[in-house]
């Protein structure tokens, strides 16, 4: 009798659908800053954690990610306020797509 190995497959990427629709400009910049503050948030606690672990850790990294999440927030802020003064909405289509590392 002949043994068959089954093969398993695994999906290896997520899509998760975190915000879609249009918004006012007022929702559009509560809905943006609340994610980018997230995870500049995020960013923060890991860099606090590794300087407890290591006080003379470099931070550079993280200090980067952070300063360029803090300007594509005022960037993102300049561009509703510019929709705002034209009367528009915004529609947002945020994706989350999460996949399996190669390492």
């Amino acid at each position: 009798m002949e043994t068959k190995e089954l093969v398993k497959t695994e999906k290896t990427v997520q899509k998760i659908e975190l915000v879609k629709g249009e918004f006012t400009p007022s929702e559009a910049s509560d809905v943006v800053s609340a994610l980018i503050d997230e995870k500049i948030n995020f960013h923060k606690i890991q860099r606090l954690q590794f300087w407890e672990g290591n006080h003379r850790g470099e931070t550079k990294h993280l200090d980067g990610r952070i300063a360029e999440l803090q300007e594509e927030k005022r960037i993102a802020k300049e561009f509703i306020q510019n929709t705002r003064n034209l009367g528009k909405n915004l529609v947002i289509d945020g994706v989350l797509k999460i996949s399996v590392s190669e390492k």
